[in-house]
């Protein structure tokens, strides 16, 4: 193409100093465009003096030679863009090949390309899933390989080398370079992680623990944390390499009997993955002491630290011990709200019998209580909003105005915008239908009340008793299990229980509020003049000269072999207010029968009831 250029710029329809440009554009086949991004040129039209190039959203897009010379810059056939513009379900095929997919890409970089780099040149078009796993075996493969650079930043750059040099060189190399003791600790995480390529693992543990036993020295008193955690790193180090301590090297168990260590802020100061060793490190340290001080630090940890500590407590039998804790903390509303965090995010079989509306008014007032603190957290509120469970699993076993109290707290509550209360307060009414009209404000009429019998009285309390003490307790337990089961989606379980929440909290409701209307009556020296509740009523049908007898008791007695029925059947409040010898039109089984009242009496105390 270099003598057609020449033509054309001999015939002055481009400039001689564009024709070496635009050479190496047509051998190269494809550009790209600081705005359109890459393309493949198609043609080259030398009549026109054109190029016909696809971008992404402009195929076929004509471009004055002139002006491709200036704009454009040529991308070599190697690169990755090209290999995938020319074939790619290749490259595709390549991704099986970590290294050799990763040469391509780095060397279209020029020799080195960040991690980022490299994923937006794969991402999505070579793959479009799992990138996480296949970059995990890539850098695994790179740092066998011994021709790259393996960073251990984001932002740094992977390097390919022509050179090799074997696994444990580089991160030896790496060890020294690095400053301070922290970026130390770094090192010794990838030398970990690599130790079973690593073939003289004795040689590289021996000069890594040796410079770090110093560095553990000189930070021990100045940054506890940091020393903590170097200790850990040595020790995993060492055992790998399966190596004895030196005499005289610090130990965990120092660090943490020097005067001034805080045992919260120290081990928060440590990296999460390592919580659960600076436990077990401070357990071993303070065998007589480490529940009180573990008990002690779970109000002023946050939520991560606060669960591996209530882990810790329960493996070694202190649950009783952490129920005590945090019963007090919650009943006197000084828990925290990265420990509710945590509590309400667990809330499983173990703290059933701590689980309830309690928790939540802990919560309410614990987030009040942040409002004035320069470093609140919104977390817990947003785990609230998020939740859409938990305001009906806590108040699941509530008394209605308990309920209501609730209610009356979160309205003013001044942690919550308009919209999330009101989002907060229709859970709580879809949960407990008897506080609407709290909600929206309306008064509702009162209803009529009921007179029951006392008998029949504490027969309802007593099923309310069970379905509130030990029904709804039992089917919670059974959700938290289920819950653990996981995929929730799927399990049946967790499916089942939770209906049978809804029926059992369905049966409170209609208990509640029907203890609520009743007002117990003994039915004793009921007045005859007229049919009411605590009399015995016998009529005749005026039609076939038939006789019966009814004795009208309360709401909830009924024994139809005895002829006792409730003063609200049909039967009863046709007959009610009526005296001796009126006719009254009774529906019964679905016709209607003129019955002649014969006689009222009262009811004895002696005669048959429910």
């Amino acid at each position: 193409m270099k003598d057609e250029f020449e033509k054309l710029a001999a015939t002055g329809k481009i400039e001689g100093k564009h024709v070496a440009a635009l050479t190496e554009l047509a051998e190269a086949g494809c550009c790209t465009h600081r705005s359109w991004g890459f393309g493949r040129i198609k043609t080259v039209d030398t009549v026109f003096a054109r190029f016909t190039i696809d971008f992404p959203g402009k195929p076929g897009h004509p471009m004055d030679l002139a002006f491709s010379a200036e704009s454009l810059k040529p991308v070599p056939k190697d690169h990755i863009l090209a290999r995938k513009a020319a074939d790619l379900n290749a490259v595709r095929h390549l991704a099986a090949h970590h290294i050799d997919l990763i040469k391509i890409v780095l060397h279209s970089f020029g020799g080195k390309a960040t991690p980022d780099q490299i994923m937006h040149s794969l991402v999505p078009d070579v793959m479009s899933d799992d990138w996480k796993k296949w970059w995990e075996t890539a850098k695994r493969e790179m740092k066998k390989d011994g021709h790259f650079i393996v960073p251990l930043k984001k932002t740094e750059y992977v390097v390919y080398q022509a050179e090799e040099t074997s696994l444990a060189d580089r991160l030896l190399a790496d060890f020294r370079a690095a400053k301070g003791l922290k970026a130390r600790i770094l090192v010794v995480a990838e030398m970990l992680k690599s130790g079973n390529d690593i073939k003289d693992k004795a040689a590289l543990a021996t000069e890594v623990i040796a410079s770090l036993n110093p560095d553990i020295v000189a930070y021990q008193r100045t940054q506890p944390a940091v020393a903590l955690e170097a200790i850990f790193s040595r020790d995993e180090l060492r055992e790998a390499a399966k190596l004895a301590p030196a005499a005289d090297e610090v130990s965990a168990a120092q660090v943490w009997a020097q005067d001034g260590v805080k045992f919260g802020p120290l081990v928060e100061a440590i990296p999460s993955a390592k919580h659960y060793r600076a436990l077990e490190s401070f357990k071993s340290a303070n065998p007589d002491r480490w529940v009180d001080v573990l008990r002690s630090a779970l109000n002023f940890v946050s939520a991560k630290l606060a669960k591996e500590i209530a882990g810790l407590l329960v493996e070694n039998g202190k649950l009783d011990l952490l129920k005590e804790t945090l019963a007090k903390l919650i009943n006197q509303h000084t828990a925290s709200t990265e420990l509710l965090l945590w509590f309400g995010r667990e809330r499983n079989e173990d703290f059933v019998d701590i689980l309830g509306p309690e928790v939540f008014r802990a919560m309410l007032t614990s987030m009040e209580r942040d409002q004035f603190n320069e470093r609140r957290s919104n977390r817990l509120r947003d785990f609230i909003l998020e939740d859409q469970g938990l305001i009906a699993e806590l108040t699941a076993t509530a008394d209605i105005e308990v309920v209501k109290d609730l209610t009356r707290a979160l309205k003013l509550s001044p942690v919550f915008d308009d919209m999330d209360k009101r989002s907060l307060l229709a859970r709580l009414v879809k949960a407990h239908p008897g506080v609407q009209s709290l909600v929206s404000g309306e008064q509702t009429k009162q209803e009529a009340g009921l007179l029951v019998s006392w008998d029949s009285l504490e027969r309802r309390r007593a099923e309310y008793q069970e379905i509130v003490e030990k029904k709804i307790p039992a089917n919670s337990k059974e959700i938290a299990i289920a819950r653990s089961y996981g995929d929730l989606r799927e399990n049946h379980e967790y499916k089942a229980a939770k209906e049978m929440q809804k029926i059992l909290m369905r049966q409170k409701e209609d208990l509640e509020a029907a203890l609520n209307r009743a007002r117990g009556q003994d039915f004793a020296n009921a007045k005859t003049e007229l049919v009411g509740p605590g009399t015995i009523v016998k009529v005749t049908d005026t039609a076939n000269k038939q006789s019966e007898t009814f004795t009208i008791l309360g709401a909830w007695d009924s024994d139809p072999d005895h002829g006792v029925i409730s003063y609200l059947t049909p039967i009863a409040m046709a007959l009610l207010n009526h005296k001796v010898g009126d006719e009254v039109e009774v529906e019964s089984n679905g016709a209607k029968r003129l019955q002649r009242i014969d006689s009222i009496a009262a009811w004895k105390t002696e005669a048959p009831a429910a």
